[in-house]
């Protein structure tokens, strides 16, 4: 009887065991979900807005690639399955992060508790111009910049149009992820997107600075990048420059890359202030960087500062985004794009004054257009915010700068909840059976 009586005490702590590690994994294995489990974002009415204009629209009918990324993302959303990459790419609007970061933080509502890389990042403030918000850079040592809106310049620069660059040995940069301190964002592996300008790759080691101890970063031949292995999860770090000759040679920083494997959407967004679409057509090694981002989905932002020109034409604003995606589509076929239109804008004439720029409207039907040649889509945000002469209103609300062109704040978390909204809007409408 004592036997009988152990053995099933045995069984029933096997029992208790086998619960606990059943509980175990329903913790640890994401909630199966639906699309219909998703909600838009709850965004303050405005009278000025024309709702009509509110959704992602198919000019040309074929939603085939469309479709296909959003098969992606309902796998992920039900399975818990898959890496996604978005990038978002355009001028100053992008480079703030103001925008691109609300629809980045929005997104985590299907990434649930899957805590993804960051996205790449470029150092703004070592290039001494304005740096987004939501990650924090310090620097030390003598650094150079050159941005792709430059004509005359001598460094080849990657897909972030922008790039750093230094001579000097105590050279340093140093990011921390979580600017608000709510530790989002952490990652176990760094790429940094550079390269030894005037000598072998050998004679400058970029090195990871961490806690007592320094990590080399390894050349990758096939990407021409360096990989830094962390030995745990970190959200900040601090990259030097060994220099290995008596002669200091120049290493140029094209951004970073945080990383770790696991499933979900990965937003990246890439911005440079005053960039126009021929601007990235001039970035040497974007078609070379390209691939380190594998992006699943292009959001096209580009096109304020082509049509802030006075020679601006329809024709040659599609042919430079015709040779772009000719580009994209070399080393990334069948990606989906969604084009952003312009926002509305005005043009300083004078001290005082300013006239709407009426290229707004030309740009906008050259999105349809690219849209439809290209199986797209297009988020018209010039007739969503009001059409023609609405920057004014939205200047008048306080959510535009007084130069008509940028937004505030409050503008861009606007159109960043409304951007959100569209791409799930479109995800629900689709039947995948």
């Amino acid at each position: 009887m004592k036997k009988m009586k152990e053995i099933k005490e045995i069984k029933g702590i096997q029992k208790y065991i086998l619960i606990l590690f059943l509980l175990g994994l329903c913790i640890q294995l994401p909630a199966q979900r639906s699309k219909s489990d998703l909600q838009e974002v709850n965004i303050r009415e405005y009278d000025f807005l024309d709702y009509a204009y509110k959704d992602i629209q198919v000019p040309g009918g074929d939603s085939t690639r469309l479709n296909r990324f959003f098969q992606k993302v309902d796998t992920l959303l039900r399975k818990g399955e898959g890496r996604i990459n978005i990038l978002h790419i355009g001028g100053s609007h992008v480079q703030a992060d103001m925008f691109s970061h609300q629809v980045r933080q929005n997104l985590d509502a299907i990434n649930q508790d899957f805590r993804t890389p960051r996205g790449f990042i470029f150092p703004f403030s070592v290039a001494k111009t304005n740096n987004p918000t939501n990650y924090k850079v310090t620097y030390s040592g003598e650094w150079g910049a050159v941005r792709n809106v430059q004509r005359n310049r001598n460094i080849p620069l990657g897909m972030g149009g922008i790039a750093v660059y230094t001579r000097d040995t105590h050279a340093q940069i140093n990011i921390s992820l979580n600017a608000d301190q709510m530790m989002r964002w952490d990652f176990n592996q760094l790429r940094l997107l550079g390269h030894v300008m005037d000598g072998s790759s050998d004679m400058v080691i970029p090195v990871l600075h961490y806690t007592n101890d320094l990590i080399e970063g390894k050349l990758d031949l096939i990407s021409n990048t360096y990989l830094f292995e962390l030995p745990a999860p970190d959200d900040s770090f601090s990259v030097g420059f060994v220099q290995k000759d008596t002669v200091p040679h120049t290493f140029v920083v094209n951004g970073f890359i945080p990383e770790k494997e696991t499933p979900g959407i990965v937003y990246h967004a890439i911005g440079v202030n005053g960039a126009a679409v021929p601007s990235y057509l001039n970035s040497e090694h974007f078609e070379e960087e390209l691939p380190l981002l594998n992006p699943d989905l292009i959001i096209f932002a580009i096109g304020i500062n082509d049509a802030a020109a006075g020679d601006f034409t329809e024709d040659s604003f599609r042919r430079d985004y015709d040779a772009l995606i000719e580009k994209i589509e070399r080393v990334n076929p069948g990606c989906a794009y969604i084009f952003i239109t312009n926002n509305d804008s005005f043009r300083k004439v004078s001290r005082r004054k300013y006239a709407v720029n009426r290229n707004g409207l030309i740009a906008r039907d050259a999105f349809y257009k690219l849209a439809q040649n290209h199986q797209g889509g297009v988020w018209d945000l010039f007739s969503l915010m009001g059409g023609l002469s609405s920057m004014k209103q939205w200047q008048d609300d306080g959510l535009a700068q007084a130069d008509k062109v940028h937004f505030k704040k409050d503008g861009y978390l606007l159109i960043g909840d409304l951007f959100y909204n569209a791409l799930i809007d479109y995800y629900k409408q689709i039947d995948f059976e």
